[in-house]
């Protein structure tokens, strides 16, 4: 056991632990005003001490131990996602959760982010010398379109495109053909134009594009995130107006301010001092990241952490920049901190799995 604990990266451990504790307090903060405060601080505490566990019972095992399995995660994925597909709780006109008891809900979409990463590595490491073959290529899009298309229909665009996003970083760390790639952004690209001209995508995922574009042609409605968020992000200056002292926070301007929108709090209450430490301590997480990418010697455990890498990365970008109006939204969440019992889980199921590699190339330096 003492040599187990020796191994682990402590240092990237602590980062999760801290930016967990962040989360706490902003989620007390976001539903403060509600009253119902220490009972969503409850449900992610439960949550992030679950996935704590499994934390470490992945890394115990060598990265190699899961390779066994990949084919059962790409069946338990699917299975997963065609079970909400039908049997799944609708909120918001959108169904994606499946009902556990002690009122909480498992989201399959979120566990599907990594199912992908783990098969996908497994799929790649396999085809190694065929990478540059345009029909791998076609071949890897179709591996993961099954899990794609079940997220797509739930409806979960913001999953979708980081399912696409994982895919995209992994094929191109695995040598893939740039020319290729850029085919494929092409052709999604003339493929959302279709699915918008043909009325796939919902009204309201259009009126995000557009008020991305124009919050102002809207302001009381597909524009009111965008606009309420600057405001809060602006109103705290420097230093931010305190904990708990936020305004937008406390008056409730902000929808899903305990979730999508954390970033608003943190902004608004610890102004752009704290805002800059939060996000200094995400560049420490994902460079620590990149490390093990760099030190992998063996190509599946080196596309493990690519995915994961890119996992964390796009969340990151993508949440802080749909908050500050760089972006448009997209209901992404901000690793650690926003309030998500599955999210928080599959964080740190993925953080195990980091150190996994992390032993392994301990082992290999000592």
């Amino acid at each position: 056991m003492r040599k187990y604990l020796r191994e682990l990266d402590w240092a990237t451990i602590l980062i999760a632990l801290l930016l967990c504790a962040v989360g706490l307090l902003m989620i007390y903060s976001a539903r403060r005003a509600q009253g119902d405060g220490l009972f969503f601080v409850r449900k992610q505490a439960i949550a992030m001490g679950i996935g704590i566990v499994a934390m470490f019972a992945i890394a115990y095992f060598p990265i190699q131990t899961w390779q066994r399995w990949t084919r059962w995660f790409y069946w338990l994925n699917v299975g997963l996602l065609v079970y909400v597909d039908y049997f799944g709780k609708t909120t918001k006109g959108s169904q994606r959760w499946i009902p556990l008891p002690g009122g909480f809900h498992l989201q399959p979409s979120e566990l599907a982010k990594l199912f992908v990463v783990l098969t996908l590595a497994m799929w790649l490491a396999r085809r190694e010398d065929k990478l540059r073959s345009p029909r791998t290529m076609i071949e890897s899009l179709l591996y993961i379109g099954l899990p794609v298309l079940f997220i797509f229909k739930q409806p979960d665009l913001g999953t979708s495109l980081v399912v696409m996003a994982i895919w995209f970083g992994m094929m191109m760390l695995a040598g893939a053909n740039l020319r290729h790639l850029g085919v494929v952004l092409l052709v999604g690209l003339a493929a959302f134009t279709a699915l918008w001209h043909l009325n796939v995508l919902e009204e309201y995922q259009k009126n995000r594009l557009i008020a991305f574009l124009n919050p102002q042609r809207d302001p009381r409605g597909s524009g009111y995130h965008i606009i309420q968020a600057r405001i809060a992000v602006g109103s705290g200056q420097v230093f931010g107006k305190g904990l708990f002292q936020g305004t937008q926070n406390e008056l409730l301007f902000i929808p899903e301010q305990h979730t999508d929108f954390i970033f608003t709090v943190v902004a608004e209450e610890t102004g752009f001092v704290g805002s800059l430490a939060l996000l200094s301590a995400y560049a420490l997480l994902l460079w620590r990241f990149l490390r093990l990418v760099l030190q992998a010697h063996r190509v599946y455990p080196r596309l493990i952490a690519t995915g994961i890498t890119t996992f964390f990365a796009y969340h990151i970008i993508v949440n802080t920049g749909m908050v500050i109006g760089i972006l448009p939204v997209v209901g992404v969440w901000l690793p650690f901190v926003s309030f998500g019992g599955t999210a928080v889980i599959t964080c740190f199921l993925a953080l195990g799995y980091m150190q996994a590699i992390h032993r392994q190339q301990y082992e290999v330096m000592f």
